[in-house]
């Protein structure tokens, strides 16, 4: 289960920066996508863990949070780009 989390944690990370350098919005928005998808999987790792107590409330609390956190900002990013797009197609309609 470690491993499992380390490599759904670590994915997280390098598709932020693959997103970093994306060529177009669709394709930031695609790989924030993939991140958002990893931090699923790792939260229920993460679930799994503590559930069958290899870690303990403490630590499974502050994870989790940490894991929820990132996943608001990342999601907020997404909606705030789709939310412009949206906007400047308006804009170009009209």
């Amino acid at each position: 289960m470690s491993k499992q989390i380390l490599k759904s944690g670590t994915s997280i990370g390098a598709n932020y920066c693959e997103a970093l350098g994306a060529e177009s919005s669709q394709d930031f928005i695609h790989k924030i996508a993939i991140s958002l998808k990893e931090i699923n999987e790792t939260y229920f790792w993460l679930d799994l863990l503590f559930s069958s107590k290899y870690i303990d409330e403490n630590k499974f609390v502050v994870m989790k949070t940490q894991t929820e956190e990132l996943y608001k900002m990342l999601n907020s990013t997404v909606l705030t780009i789709k939310q412009r797009q949206n906007s400047n197609n308006q804009a170009i309609k009209q």
